[in-house]
């Protein structure tokens, strides 16, 4: 048997002349077939495993010609002693992070490039993306080698911080390097939103120890947006022209971005226009902000003359060309469009997609936005999003949830904007349990409770009855923005804490937070909840005549369903002709009748609802109400007439029924419902349930019932009513003490809330009623709402409306100031 080879290293001239000749033919190689004959060569001669210079060199060849990873780990693995070059090589190359590749001697680059692994990541959207509990023991290694100030290592950390919304960790990963430079400070820029990425581009030029640069201005420019005050935009490019970097095209193109997101289309278009040859990103940035302006005609010119200049249209240009910001009345363009995404074989593009599904939700064609995120062949973050709060905005909150919930199933992490988004659906719909689900994946996946996320778990918790502990969470909140404050008032309102929702107020206005239309929409609806006339006057007066707020169509029906409720009729009805025309709606009269029912005024009664039929003519609650109040008065023949009146436009009264969730189940109850599995048990509990009231003092209230049957026939359509049968439900299947948590579609009827709280007084519980306006809270036979009328003040019984603003007003209330929230985060981020 011959000795074994021994591979002897060539002499160093003789090395060094082979190495200058495989880095050439290195560089040179095109194809990976190129490559595989130089490898094939240098282990045939041995070379390969002695040199690790060429070796580095091939495997970031075989990289930059995306050769599969397994093929470079193969290359890595097949160098006996591989130096940190090589390692560091192999770092940079793989499409993830391997940790074992940073041992045994890692250096600035080695933790750099595995930052940019996982950075890569989180930008795929990879199935089981990192998590940041990675990003944080990469981060802790490299401080524990003693890369901490390294800003070569700090920016690619606190990329991937950014990436994976971790705000407050990158903030540490910038704050630990003592003197920054300026990639450093462009990723703190690039990453942060808002005012934050001002103030932090003011303290760059303040510190005066680095020159920005056209990256710097690129980056801060759209912040610059974010925060809405030209004077700021102005400003940025002011310093621009003044270091001589506001003529680079990509600050242009920024700049274009800016002034028509502000508004200022004319300075825009001069911008472009002094460009020599505007190139493709320059087109997409005006025709976008023609877009986003609402001059969707010019938008659809600029496009033509893109078009007609040679330039092929981009993913990006049909994304700024499609009418998102003004998707009415444009349909027709909106289906052209489309044509023309699936025409260039854009439709598989995931910005593009996401684009025409937030389109087609605005335009509330919820079958196509659907059709088109099914087809997408990878889905984005953004395209979840836009699904998910399309549905939420729409008012199909099962829809919404069921989509987040098969998001969960496919592992797909959440980010602030589809918690916000999801949570807003929870809010609208009142499921408290589903609501809680989602707050505890906040806590397992361990997201950021960054402010819009905190403030959709408010209006959530609100809104689901937990006042107590949505304020909880108001309290632990740092930075708390008017959006913010703007959800608790409401919530206090909704709940008719009238008292509360004004000394949060207060407190508001000290903190120095400038009260919005929103701001004042919640002060009034708590103060008409809560019977505070001169303090909702007040508020009104301030809001008009100090802020300089024009009333729109839902504070001129809290003002007039504030008067009413005072029982200042003939005031109300005054105050509607100092109203704005645009201001007085349905809502407005609505409110008046409600308040006519509570008071009984036949007469003005009979004059709102003649301008109701005038401008809401399809709404049967209005004409239920007319009726019952002349059935109160027993004028029998008006109702009569006013109920052919309805008949005749064939009109159909919405069903109510009432919702109550046991053991994270929802049951559903409608008047009579005998469908339950257990309604039997329902209505035999419910009897003697009856009798223990009526021992305490409970007489039911019949007065609105229908007037052509018997008193008792009355009585028994009374007990079944939807909410009797949930409460009678949740009683059987709790256990005692146990509070009860119930939803009604519409108001509840007074004989409803009487019965209400003799129950939660016979079976010592309390009881939470939400309903189309506000929430009740029964304990021991009160009520929070502080009703205690007589029987002889009749309401609209299980109609959508009694003595409140007309509850489809409120329900835009609940539904916008959700919304608003979901739409702040979203522009948080974009």
């Amino acid at each position: 048997m011959p000795p074994p080879r021994l591979t002897l290293p060539p002499p160093a001239d003789a090395a060094g002349a082979l190495r200058r000749s495989y880095l050439r033919l290195i560089a040179l190689s095109s194809t990976l077939r190129h490559l595989d004959q130089l490898l094939a060569v240098s282990l045939a001669s041995g070379h390969y495993t002695l040199d690790p210079a060429p070796a580095t060199a091939l495997l970031l060849r075989y990289a930059s010609l995306r050769a599969p990873p397994a093929h470079l780990l193969r290359l890595f693995g097949a160098f006996p002693c591989p130096d940190r070059f090589l390692r560091n090589a192999l770092l940079r190359s793989l499409p993830s992070l391997r940790p074992h590749l940073l041992f045994p001697s890692p250096d600035s680059f080695s933790f750099a490039f595995a930052a940019t692994a996982l950075s890569s990541s989180c930008s795929r959207g990879d199935a089981a993306p990192p998590s940041a509990s990675t990003a944080r023991a990469l981060h802790a290694l490299a401080v524990a080698a003693g890369y901490a100030a390294d800003t070569f290592v700090a920016s690619a950390l606190a990329k991937i911080y950014f990436k994976l919304s971790r705000v407050d960790d990158a903030r540490r990963v910038f704050d630990a390097v003592p003197s920054p430079d300026t990639v450093l400070w462009n990723t703190l820029l690039a990453g942060l939103s808002g005012s934050d990425a001002v103030e932090a581009f003011v303290r760059m030029v303040q510190a005066g120890t680095v020159r920005p640069d056209t990256t710097t201005l690129a980056s801060v420019l759209p912040a610059a947006v974010e925060v809405a005050d030209i004077a700021t935009g102005r400003c940025i490019h002011g310093f621009g022209v003044k270091c001589g970097l506001a003529d680079h095209e990509h600050v242009v193109t920024g700049l274009i971005s800016l002034y028509a997101k502000y508004g200022d289309v004319e300075c825009a278009r001069r911008l472009f226009d002094r460009m020599g040859g505007p190139d493709l990103v320059a087109y997409n940035a005006l025709i976008s902000g023609y877009s986003m302006n609402g001059m969707v005609e010019s938008s659809v010119e600029l496009f033509k003359e893109l078009s007609a200049s040679g330039l092929r249209p981009t993913s990006s240009t049909l994304v700024a060309a499609i009418p998102v910001y003004s998707p009415f009345g444009h349909e027709m363009l909106a289906r052209c469009l489309h044509s023309l995404v699936v025409k260039y074989r854009f439709d598989a593009d995931a910005l593009v997609s996401t684009a025409l599904t937030t389109l087609y939700c605005r335009l509330n064609d919820m079958e196509a936005a659907r059709s088109i995120f099914d087809a997408m062949p990878e889905k984005t973050m953004e395209s979840w999003n836009a699904m998910i709060s399309g549905y939420a905005q729409n008012g199909l909150t099962e829809m919404a949830i069921a989509l987040f919930q098969q998001m969960q199933a496919l592992n797909v992490q959440p980010n602030p904007i589809t918690i916000s988004s999801t949570l807003s659906a929870c809010a609208q719909l009142g499921a408290l349990s589903l609501g809680k689900w989602v707050h505890k994946i906040i806590s397992k996946e361990n997201l950021e409770l960054n402010v819009y996320v905190m403030t959709a778990l408010i209006d959530m918790y609100a809104k689901c009855g937990s006042i107590a502990e949505a304020r909880s969470i108001f309290d632990r909140m740092d930075n708390k923005n008017v959006v913010s404050w703007n959800a608790m008032i409401s919530g206090y309102g909704l709940h008719g804490q009238g008292a509360e929702a004004l000394k949060l107020y207060k407190d508001m206005l000290d903190a120095h937070i400038l009260p919005t239309s929103s701001t004042f929409l919640s002060v009034l609806y708590a103060c008409s909840h809560g019977g505070l006339v001169e303090e909702g006057r007040t508020a009104f007066r301030v809001m008009t005549n100090q802020y300089r707020i024009s009333p729109g169509i839902e504070h001129c029906t809290c003002m007039v369903d504030l008067l009413g409720r005072a029982g200042k009729l003939q005031e109300a009805f005054d105050l509607i002709s100092e109203f704005p025309k645009s201001a007085v709606g349905p809502g407005v009269w609505g409110a008046l009748l409600g308040a006519c029912m509570v008071h009984k005024d036949s007469d003005l009664a009979k004059l709102a609802s003649q301008k109701l039929f005038e401008l809401d003519p399809a709404n049967t609650g209005y004409y239920v109400l007319l009726s019952n109040l002349y059935t109160s008065k027993k004028h029998y023949s008006e109702a009569a007439l006013v109920r052919q009146e309805a008949k005749s436009r064939n009109l159909v009264k919405t069903p109510g029924c009432t919702l109550i969730e046991i053991g994270n189940k929802p049951h559903v109850f409608m008047a009579g419902d005998r469908g339950h599995p257990q309604s039997e048990a329902i209505y035999s509990y419910l009897e003697k349930l009856t009798a223990k009231m009526v021992e305490a003092g409970y007489r039911p209230v019949t007065e609105v019932a229908l007037y052509d049957v018997e008193e008792e026939e009355k009585e028994h359509m009374v007990k079944v009513h939807s909410e009797k049968l949930a409460i009678a439900y949740g009683l059987l299947s709790t256990e005692p003490g146990t509070e009860i948590r119930i939803i009604k579609n519409l108001r509840v009827c007074l004989d409803c809330h009487d019965a209400t709280k003799y129950i939660s007084k016979v079976t010592q519980r309390l009881i939470v009623v939400r309903d189309a306006s506000r929430f009740h809270h029964f304990r021991d036979g009160v009520c929070s709402c502080g009703r205690q009328l007589p029987s002889s003040i009749l309401t609209a019984g299980a109609t959508r409306a009694d003595y409140s603003p007309l509850p489809g007003m409120v329900a835009k209330i609940w539904l916008t100031q959700s919304v608003g929230i979901v739409i702040e985060a979203s522009a948080s981020l974009n």
